[in-house]
């Protein structure tokens, strides 16, 4: 009897200890979050726009004042494109915080050297970059505008698309909007320093996005 008992008692102390040596099965590791990127591509089409006191005597005064300056706005939209050329708009951009900006969630920011096509733009709805991101948007700058008119002197207007796709081929939201913003240098008069016109274009450029950004986040927040 005695025997039985100790037996039985060796038993379940063996049964115990070997189910507290067991290893405990792993906590199934956590699924890394979706990984957002955000594409950029730069302006295909630059423009410069000069108005004088003409525009206000009808359709033979605007004429006559664009006749007038044609000349020059072809010199200022060769100067305008040259300092905000592809590389310049994206190294612009990409010194920015856009994800934090433009409100939306942490991203990886794909820079895309080459320019779409302008009349592409519009009328493709789909991914314009190969990616299978489940969290994908886009940032297309769209047209750069040197404008120069009587009354209220020269700016740099940027034209922004901003398209959200999420895990959609297509986009499922898409806002369009111009930033807009003074200038003091550019262009340069003859003797003037080059450098620091194109600087500031740089540094319009970038404020012109950031106005963008503003007003894109202002709208998503009046549709929530």
């Amino acid at each position: 009897m005695i025997r039985v008992l100790v037996a039985s008692i060796a038993s379940i102390v063996t049964a115990a200890s070997a189910g507290a040596q067991a290893p405990t099965a792993p906590a199934p590791a956590p699924t890394p979050a979706a990984a957002c990127e955000l594409h950029v591509w730069p302006a295909e089409r630059f423009n410069a726009r000069t108005t004088g006191w003409g525009v206000g005597f009808g359709l033979i005064g605007a004429l006559a004042d664009s006749a007038g300056h044609a000349d020059g706005d072809a010199q200022r939209r060769t100067s305008l494109s040259s300092a905000l050329d592809s590389p310049g708009q994206t190294a612009a951009l990409n010194s920015l915080a856009l994800a934090d900006l433009l409100k939306q969630q942490p991203a990886t920011v794909v820079l895309h050297d080459a320019p779409l096509e302008r009349h592409t733009v519009n009328d493709i709805k789909s991914r314009r970059a190969t990616s299978n991101s489940p969290c994908y948007s886009e940032l297309i700058v769209a047209d750069v505008l040197y404008q120069k008119a009587a009354v209220y002197g020269r700016s740099l207007k940027t034209l922004f698309i901003y398209r959200q796709f999420g895990d959609a081929p297509e986009a499922k939201r898409v806002y369009k909007s111009w930033g807009g913003n003074g200038l003091k240098i550019f262009p340069p008069k003859p003797g003037e320093d080059i450098q620091a016109a194109n600087d500031e274009l740089v540094s319009v450029f970038k404020a012109d996005f950031e106005e963008f950004a503003r007003n894109e986040v202002a709208a998503q927040t009046a549709t929530h």
